[in-house]
């Protein structure tokens, strides 16, 4: 009997582990470390299976050549698959159609306007502005804007240091590794200096002036909170003259909560009961009281996984234990969830 709660136990574990694990990797390729990309979930908002991508190859001299760019029907697909974000997703085909005008204007010999690329993300944490950074980039690509395609996620600490003269050596590193695709910086306003040994403007300085050397292979996204955004970039006229794209990112509704909470059950072969699905919207509105602290997708998935305990500790207790419990949750665990 012990022998078996023991490896109900660590079974589960096991599944939850990997769950963490395919989160932080997600993140990490694109900020939190340098891989994901990274906000989303991806590191939090729009919640949707991704299909295979196009591997890089290595050329003869062993260089890496960048993977060929994917179809812009299956990336806007992509994105439309995504739960919400429905104002983003008219603005990113807003930006495409614009994209293409403007390079058949260009191949016809026609004048054309400068078309600023660079863009501001804004909203609570979690509603998806790392994800659909990730997607834009690869649309660059498919647009051939970018060589690449990749997007590098920084914060303050990946481009401040703390004396003077190395903010702007981190600074070129970051912008480097960028190259061919898109450097996301969350939490952007907080370059904006506290005091007069603050380097955060050296750091601005160091990315605007590499968004005007690179303007061809380089396309910078900042993003943060709504009103602290707003501040940030009317801080300094050479942010407002770059920045003049801005995509709201607007809280989830609590349907669409519940419909990320049902899709995260898919992707993680799980089964909700049906007596349980009232339980779990009634368990997201309880937590959801401020979607700022909450965390919008990123609260779902907290919820997820605190569902996920409950039912390990349930099915420590049972005898025999079948494939369906190991894939069933249930009113009892939602309701142990909401209680612990």
């Amino acid at each position: 009997m012990a022998g078996n709660k023991d490896e109900i136990i660590l079974r589960q574990m096991e599944v939850i582990r990997s769950m963490a694990e395919h989160n932080l990797s997600r993140m990490g390729s694109d900020f939190w470390g340098s891989a994901p990309g990274p906000a989303d979930v991806p590191a939090g908002g729009a919640e949707k299976k991704e299909p295979p991508r196009p591997e890089a190859k290595a050329d003869t001299a062993g260089k890496e050549e960048a993977a060929p760019p994917e179809k812009l029907e299956d990336l806007l697909a992509e994105l439309e698959g995504y739960i919400g974000l429905e104002s983003v997703k008219r603005e990113v085909k807003n930006l495409v159609n614009m994209v293409r005008v403007y390079e058949l204007r260009r191949k016809n010999g026609l004048p054309t306007e400068e078309l600023s690329l660079h863009m501001v993300f804004s909203g609570n944490p979690g509603t998806g502005k790392t994800t659909v950074a990730r997607i834009m980039a690869r649309i660059y690509r498919s647009l051939g804007i970018l060589s690449k395609g990749t997007l590098v996620e920084v914060d303050r600490s990946g481009l401040v240091a703390g004396y003077v003269g190395q903010t702007a050596l981190k600074t070129k590193k970051a912008v480097e590794k960028a190259m061919g695709g898109v450097l996301f910086i969350d939490e952007a306003y907080a370059l904006n200096g506290a005091g007069e040994n603050d380097f955060g403007q050296e750091a601005i300085d160091t990315v605007l002036k590499a968004m005007e050397d690179h303007r061809d292979d380089l396309v910078v996204i900042v993003a943060g909170y709504t009103d602290l955004m707003e501040d940030f970039i009317h801080s300094n006229p050479g942010l407002e003259s770059r920045f003049n794209r801005f995509l709201h990112f607007e809280d989830y509704s609590p349907e669409e909560l519940m419909s990320i909470f049902k899709m995260r059950c898919k992707k993680a072969c799980y089964t909700l009961a049906e007596d349980a699905e009232e339980d779990v919207a009634a368990f997201i509105r309880q937590e959801n009281t401020h979607p700022e602290t909450f965390g919008n997708a990123r609260g779902v998935r907290n919820l997820f996984e605190r569902v996920l305990v409950q039912q390990a500790n349930r099915l420590a207790g049972m005898e025999n234990v079948t494939k369906e419990d190991l894939m069933t949750l249930t009113k009892a665990d939602v309701a142990a969830a909401r209680e612990a």
